[in-house]
């Protein structure tokens, strides 16, 4: 009789821990429903996501890119305090996606003055954060206005990184028809280019000034009798028909 009194006593008190446990787990998933439901997506203020940066364990690890808010949680390591991506937490620093400035001025949501290639950079991390994390709102502002609808420097941003996708790979295919140099570089040597067919020559790239705002050039190979072209230039300190320079 004692020993079922016994038994009976720690069924009653397991049963009574189990029953702590899921009113705490309970409470817990009410309170950040709206949070955790990516069906339901809440709208964020700029205070409102200040607290999720990891400093608090009881709430989770929230950050926004473009406008967008996403649980980014189980990757604490990168995002908590002493992580990596620890500046990213907490608030919307788009521009460092593209600039690596982590300090100050950088951690912003503006990209004003970035070059097409870094804007598409940061819509191709937005990209990855929906394929990697729970999407949980939108943050009013710059992106989003009060109603969660984009605003036009949203659009502004994605018509941006569309043109430099589509320059990007005219640019791919108009370089892949005059084949890049070989070039090596070592600290002891230093550098070196040269042609398996063809001659190096330094040859603009066109597209780039649309895709970076700068102006730059590539070594490329070609024939002999393309040399005399426009736009082509011999390197110093190496012959006309030199297959092979040292730069």
């Amino acid at each position: 009789m004692h020993r079922r009194m016994e038994l009976q006593r720690r069924l009653f008190s397991s049963f009574i821990g189990l029953a702590i446990v899921v009113s705490v787990a309970a409470a817990l998933l009410f309170r950040f429903s709206s949070i955790l439901r990516p069906d339901k997506p809440r709208l964020w203020t700029v205070e409102e996501l200040a607290p999720f940066n990891g400093t608090d364990e009881k709430l989770p690890i929230l950050l926004g890119i473009l406008g967008s808010v996403f649980d980014v949680t189980r990757g604490k390591s990168h995002y908590g305090p002493g992580g990596g991506y620890h500046h990213f937490a907490g608030r919307d620093a788009s521009r460092a996606f593209a600039s690596g400035n982590f300090t100050g001025d950088g951690l912003t949501d503006s990209l004003q003055g970035l070059s097409g290639v870094e804007i598409s950079s940061v819509v191709d991390w937005r990209k990855f954060y929906f394929e990697r994390y729970t999407f949980v709102g939108k943050l009013v502002g710059w992106y989003y206005d009060k109603d969660g609808n984009p605003t036009k420097h949203l659009k502004g941003v994605e018509a941006k990184a569309k043109r430099a996708a589509r320059l990007q790979e005219k640019q791919k295919i108009e370089e892949a028809k005059i084949p890049s140099c070989n070039s090596k570089w070592s600290q002891e040597e230093g550098g070196e280019v040269w042609c398996d067919a063809g001659y190096p020559r330094l040859v603009q790239r066109p597209l780039e000034m649309a895709l970076n705002g700068k102006r730059s050039r590539r070594c490329a190979c070609f024939k002999e009798e393309e040399l005399g072209q426009p736009g082509l230039e011999v390197y110093k300190n190496c012959d006309f028909l030199s297959k092979s320079c040292v730069v």
